[in-house]
């Protein structure tokens, strides 16, 4: 069994398409094939069901992936040791950051370490929490940087903050004169917010159903940017972090706080536990947590 192999295992498993993994690999759909047919016959038994056109994991698939993982962790761990000897004269940093906080919290970080070792080849990528979680766990990435509580066997946290969130109202609107608003803002007035499988949807939920009503947005939109637009426009109101609110500082909305009560979210670091926490990972950490202690989020 080749490491090459797994690759395109590990690959083929993503897309469940032959050509389409080809594609990703750089390489020939019939070459793929044979390497899986391969594979296959080392094994002993069939890693795909193929149906038409369609292709699932077998179960001896489903093992078989789950010790690729392993195997490329273990030597992804060696790698990082490797490049230990070195200090922070080389090597990587992958970071998958929720979009809210990737502008607003991490331009300080970022700039301090790529100026410190400009030789770290340094990556951040804005993600949803889940797709954190599963870059963490399948080794794309070395840090996350997500809402808490996180609770998993293979993962480790180090809480960074809470923050508070804030409703944003269009320029002119009568919430816009508010001093404050309460979270029953939502029960009757338009409003633009993120789809329900969203945590911060989930958590403006949980708040409200606590109060005896459930929020009926005019609009569910999975990008912050156009939740933004739209209440800009007048389409509605949003509640969002306010510390995100704060950076953009758009000149067609207003920020108003919510009270009575307060609705917040806590934010966190989060990174596999038995993965080599190298120098770079460790740095960047630390500046970050440094970054922390000198914002508000309140």
């Amino acid at each position: 069994m080749e490491l090459r192999q797994l690759e395109y295992f590990m690959t083929l498993c993503e897309e469940l398409h032959f050509t389409r993994a080809a594609e990703k690999l750089g390489i020939a759909q019939p070459s793929l094939s044979q390497q899986i047919r391969l594979l296959e016959h080392e094994v002993g038994m069939p890693l795909f069901d193929r149906i038409g056109k369609k292709n699932a994991l077998t179960e001896a698939g489903k093992i078989l992936l789950h010790h690729s993982y392993n195997v490329v962790h273990e030597l992804s761990q060696a790698s990082a040791a490797i490049s230990e000897l070195q200090g922070l004269k080389r090597g990587t940093l992958k970071i998958g950051a929720l979009l809210t906080v990737i502008n607003y919290l991490l331009p300080p970080t970022v700039i301090g370490f790529q100026h410190d070792y400009p030789n770290v080849e340094l990556s951040v990528h804005g993600l949803r929490t889940g797709d954190i979680y599963k870059g963490l766990l399948q080794n794309e990435l070395d840090l996350g940087i997500v809402f808490l509580p996180m609770e998993h066997e293979d993962l480790e946290v180090i809480p960074l903050y809470k923050e508070n969130l804030a409703l944003a109202a269009p320029i002119g609107h009568p919430i816009a004169e508010e001093a404050f608003v309460t979270p029953y803002i939502l029960k009757d007035t338009p409003s633009v917010l993120l789809p329900d499988t969203y945590f911060l949807r989930q958590v403006i939920n949980e708040q409200c159903r606590s109060m005896g009503f459930t929020p009926q947005p005019l609009l569910e939109i999975t990008t912050m940017e156009t939740i933004i637009n739209m209440v800009s426009e007048g389409v509605g109101i949003t509640i969002l972090p306010k510390a995100y609110l704060d950076y953009l500082d758009h000149p067609q909305i207003q920020t108003i706080p919510i009270q009575d009560p307060v609705i917040t979210t806590q934010i966190g670091i989060i990174y596999r536990k038995n993965k080599y926490l190298c120098a770079a990972s460790r740095v960047f950490m630390e500046q970050l947590i440094t970054t922390v202690k000198g914002k508000s989020f309140s």
